[in-house]
């Protein structure tokens, strides 16, 4: 990973308007904020710069108003939330660009915090388009990108405008890309990535990547059913891609070739039915009968992963290892991130997880507080897993 400039190489602020890019695009139940993980998540960004007399501009999208205004997508649902989180006042801006929000912006004292509406209103964010580019750059002489889940978008507020203003990455992209560092980019081996869900279709890309990377890759999820089926395996009714078997052997090789060990289940969890607390029973890979489903990893498999963890320095996290969702399914998964939060907790080994189900996976296990780091991004994880660049993190290489 390049170099990148962050707010300990800005100097003094004070006085400064700083364009700000965070993630507020919170969860609502009307005006209640459902999660608020992203404000607090922007909070020591915010708050350090407007703690050193900067007038902070945040920049942000909220859900998908398609270049249309729209109330019920509007940043001032989030203004006051925010608040609370930062325990000071939050304006609201309404427009990110444009005379108006020239003149508001003009009104704003030093040590200020105000939200600007939601870029997205804008067609020409989405588009990058270089004029909303400059009319939202007139506002600020400086430019923090603080949204690493959205830095796999080449947008206006993630991209473009670093290219017009000096830029620099806030302390929740600054912590983002370092734990990324440590994960894949330079590594203490050995090196394991735990890689689930439902389906091989989607994760191609990361698998085809991490083999190369990583020297145990453990394949969990509906993902290891095709691995099994390709290898041989009846796997019953369980969710399968069996259109995908040689591509799932073509992987398998290219790990042996790489020198990475594949693990997959050799005993699993089955019912009948996929609802909760169905009859199961715990059997051999090869003992699952024509009307089973695999639903989750069997607990020999679980206790020989977790000696393999105990072998490694880092490990990467993405996706359950079962239908996690769904009790008793939750248990090899629960298990797993229990004996990888005991490692790190006890100095052993760096774990980095992210994506939306591995974060609601880990902290139903209770184990995402003794993570290294967890990251709440989803499709930049996801993207930066199988080795892309992201151009949001591409426009902040000093």
């Amino acid at each position: 990973m390049s170099s990148f400039k962050t707010l300990d190489d800005i100097g003094d602020v004070a006085g400064k308007r700083i364009l700000v890019r965070e993630d507020l695009n919170v969860p609502m139940d009307g005006a209640r904020v459902t999660d608020d993980t992203r404000l607090r998540a922007a909070a020591p960004t915010l708050s350090e710069l407007s703690d050193k007399g900067a007038i902070v501009l945040v920049l942000a999208h909220f859900g998908r108003p398609k270049g249309e205004r729209n109330p019920d997508m509007s940043l001032a649902l989030v203004t006051k939330p925010l608040s609370e989180v930062l325990g000071r006042e939050v304006r609201f801006i309404d427009d990110c660009c444009g005379a108006e929000a020239e003149a508001a912006v003009a009104t704003l004292q030093p040590g200020d915090i105000a939200v600007l509406e939601n870029t997205r209103f804008h067609k020409g964010e989405e588009k990058n388009d270089p004029a909303l580019a400059e009319a939202i750059a007139k506002l600020g002489d400086l430019y923090v990108n603080d949204a690493f889940s959205a830095a796999h978008r080449a947008h206006v507020s993630t991209e473009g405008l670093a290219k017009l203003l000096p830029a620099y990455a806030g302390r929740s992209m600054q912590a983002e890309l370092e734990a990324l560092e440590k994960a894949l980019g330079n590594p203490e081996h050995p090196v394991a990535a735990v890689v689930g869900g439902a389906k091989v279709s989607t994760k191609l890309d990361v698998l085809k990547h991490l083999v190369g990377r990583v020297d145990h890759l453990i394949i969990g999820g509906g993902m290891a059913n095709t691995f099994l089926a390709a290898r041989g395996v009846d796997v019953g009714k369980s969710l399968c891609e069996h259109d995908l078997t040689g591509t799932a052997l073509e992987i398998l090789d290219a790990a042996d070739k790489a020198d990475c060990t594949v693990h997959l289940p050799y005993d699993v969890v089955v019912a009948k039915e996929f609802r909760a607390n169905p009859p199961t029973r715990t059997v051999n890979v090869h003992e699952v009968e024509a009307d089973e489903m695999i639903l989750d990893v069997g607990p020999n498999a679980v206790e020989a992963l977790g000696d393999a963890l105990k072998t490694c320095r880092t490990l990467v996290w993405n996706g359950p290892l079962g239908a996690f969702e769904i009790p008793p399914f939750d248990s090899a998964t629960v298990a797993l991130a229990r004996t990888a939060a005991a490692l790190t907790k006890s100095g052993s080994l760096v774990s980095v997880a992210g994506g939306g189900d591995t974060v609601a996976a880990l902290n139903h296990a209770g184990a995402a507080g003794d993570f290294s780091f967890v990251s709440t991004a989803g499709g930049a994880f996801l993207e930066w897993m199988e080795g892309r660049e992201l151009p949001g993190v591409k426009a902040l290489e000093a």
